[in-house]
Formats: C-alpha cells, structure tokens, sequence
C-alpha cells in the first residue's frame, strides 16, 4: 500500500513555521510551536484526560519563523522501541511502538510505528489529523506535553493556513490487519534541559516522560 509523506521543504523559499500558536480572532494560526498551558490543562493533558476549561493560549510574535531544518525534509529511520502499549481503537487491535524522539538543532522528531495485530481493518478516518487547519489525513493532531513547563508542541507546518502542509507523515484511511504502518512529525525543540516529555496521541492515549535523545 503506497505511503504518502509531507515534506519540509516543498519549494524554494518555504519555511517552517515554529512560533508559539497564536489566537487571532477566533482562528488558530501557525504550528510546530509551543502554547503555555494553564497548570490544569497541563495536568489534564499529561493524564491523557479530555481538556476541561483550557486557559488562555499565549499569543505568539508576528511574522516570527525560523529556517527549515534539512534535517526535518525526509522521514527518519525507525530505530529500537522505546515506548510501546496495546490499544483497541475502531474495533481493531492494535500495537504502538515509539521508535525515536530525537533532538536535531531547533526540532525534534517523533518516530512511531502502528501495528495492526487483530483481524479486524483500523478505519483511522481523520482521527488522527488536524481538520480545523484541513490536515486531516496526516498526524498532525499528535502533540507533545510539557507538563513541567506547562507548554503544548505542536507539529511543525509550512506555509499559510488552508494551504500549510505539516511536516508530518500521511495516512490512507484504512490500515488492514497485520499492516505495520511507519509515521513521524516534527516539531520545535523543548528547551535543552527538557529531557523528558509526554506524547499525545489522538484516540491511541498519552506516553508519559519519552526521553528525548
């Protein structure tokens, strides 16, 4: 089955965009960056819990963008389990092993597997992606949670809203049994002394304290 990846760099002059999001008038803007979470939603979010009363997003500086990475152009290479839990989601069982959270400059790449190990198809529809900025068939809804700093990354994106693509992997909507399916994003980098962070999944639950190497 033909695997789909977006690229970091698709055209000259492209950036990434890797600022704090932002809330512009009602709309969400910008991506790969940091949001200061209030100490519930923090708490809430490394729990894994649905966010109740989320404070106010910080406002991030306009037209603040750093350089693509080349680094972050194409999808890493899956390297040893370092995080791995069993979950049933849409009827179907599954496998998910984190591979790699790895620190390169200003980003840090997130490397996972999906395994389906049931008998029954995983229809992931959108549920993994991000539909308020049309990503939808991407992991662009898989986030990491600062819960010390209270700050929120999440997946970088390039370009403008309605047009940005993440630097992300791509999905088809069906994953069959037995199909071991390879997915990464990209993200800012926490601050250096970060060394530990959780990792949020859509419908597939919270990672706690992955190492970053």
């Amino acid at each position: 089955m033909r695997r789909k990846i977006a690229l970091a760099v698709a055209a000259p002059g492209l950036v990434v965009a890797l600022t704090a999001c932002g809330v512009l008038n009602g709309q969400q803007f910008g991506g790969g960056g940091q949001e200061r979470q209030s100490g519930q939603v923090a708490q809430t979010a490394a729990s894994g819990a649905p966010e109740q009363n989320p404070g106010q997003k910080e406002q991030a500086p306009s037209g603040e963008q750093a350089p693509p990475d080349p680094a972050a152009s194409a999808p890493p290479q899956q390297g040893e389990v370092i995080a791995t839990r069993e979950v049933k989601a849409g009827g179907a069982e599954l496998k998910v092993d984190v591979t790699g959270l790895r620190r390169q400059g200003r980003l840090v790449t997130l490397s996972w597997t999906v395994t389906n190990t049931g008998d029954t198809k995983w229809n992931m529809g959108s549920d993994m992606g991000d539909t308020s900025a049309y990503l939808g068939l991407t992991v662009a809804g898989v986030s990491l949670v600062d819960p010390a700093n209270a700050k929120r990354y999440r997946v970088a994106r390039t370009g403008e809203k309605g047009t940005a693509k993440c630097v992300c992997s791509e999905y088809d909507v069906n994953t069959e049994p037995g199909e071991v399916l390879p997915l990464y994003a990209t993200y800012a980098a926490p601050p250096p002394d970060v060394q530990k962070i959780n990792v949020e999944f859509p419908i597939l639950g919270v990672f706690t304290d992955v190492p970053i190497s």
